[in-house]
């Protein structure tokens, strides 16, 4: 399988965006955000002509990944594709993105988030250069486009996808290589989002292959794999230990105790985090849930 890397260094928050082109099946993975800058790496770098692009893949929605998706569609004519619950945040983005902002919203005043901070989210989010609709292929599990395999892989978003090409495996934001991705706060949508994500790592760690990461370069996953996961039992130690001096305690309490002052986007990607977490510790029988309005948690 012949697999070339696009890098798209200091283009987004989380890092060196990775695009990956597969030119004997005419598929570019994930083109990376938005920009004049971006798409000008992304042209140098596609090392292949524009008409021999047939397939855009996307992992998932965030912008940082889908960004360029459009243009490169347009400029191509290839079609673009991803799992079918995330298309919509992409195909209907202006519809979508109104409804997306109402339901975090919601998740953050439910995760007691002061009203204040909740505010400068939902202002600070600036919109795509996204068209307000356009066709988007939607796709389930094990459906395969140009002889690339979708495996659904939820849990940072709820149609997350990775893409299996022989002995390739596209991940996306499922396992990274230098941090963790976030759950709860990256996509409101998924229920019992630390639950979710865990099992999606345990169904990756059953392929075999060379992986290929939405940030940074190829890793061994199985081993990534392992260290998110006992990165995640450590977290919940420290969630669950947040609330042994407190009679009860929102999710926001328990990030602002985690993570300290928390700024931007960072009070949805935490408080989100720690709703997770103490979510999955209630439903274990390790904590008690007391409140809904916000929601509270007791030891």
């Amino acid at each position: 399988m012949n697999v070339h890397r696009i890098a798209h260094d200091g283009e987004s928050p989380e890092g060196v965006n990775s695009t990956y082109v597969l030119p004997d099946r005419g598929v570019v993975v994930d083109p990376g955000p938005p920009g004049e800058r971006t798409w000008r790496t992304l042209r140098n770098g596609l090392d292949v002509p524009l008409d021999a692009i047939e397939h855009v893949l996307l992992t998932h929605w965030h912008v940082d990944h889908a960004g360029l998706a459009i243009h490169l569609a347009e400029a191509t004519g290839a079609s673009v594709h991803c799992h079918e619950a995330d298309a919509p945040l992409v195909g209907e983005y202006a519809r979508e993105r109104e409804q997306r902002l109402a339901r975090d919203e919601r998740a953050m005043e439910r995760w007691g988030v002061p009203p204040g901070r909740i505010e400068t989210v939902i202002e600070g989010d600036e919109p795509s250069p996204l068209p307000p609709t356009y066709p988007v292929r939607a796709h389930g599990h094990g459906e395969a486009i140009a002889d690339v395999e979708l495996l659904h892989t939820p849990g940072h978003t709820l149609g997350h996808a990775a893409f299996r090409a022989g002995s390739a495996l596209f991940v996306g934001d499922a396992v990274l290589g230098t941090y963790t991705p976030n759950v709860g706060g990256s996509d409101t949508r998924v229920e019992h989002p630390l639950g979710t994500y865990r099992t999606t790592l345990k169904r990756l760690r059953g392929y075999d292959g060379t992986t290929y990461p939405g940030h940074g370069g190829q890793l061994d996953h199985t081993e990534r794999i392992a260290a998110i996961l006992t990165h995640h039992d450590r977290r919940s130690v420290a969630v669950r230990s947040a609330l042994d001096d407190r009679e009860s305690a929102t999710p926001w309490d328990v990030a602002t105790a985690l993570f300290g002052e928390l700024r931007g986007v960072h009070v949805k990607m935490g408080a989100g985090e720690a709703a997770a977490h103490l979510e999955a510790l209630a439903s274990r029988g390790r904590i008690q849930q007391v409140g809904s309005a916000p929601l509270r948690y007791g030891p």
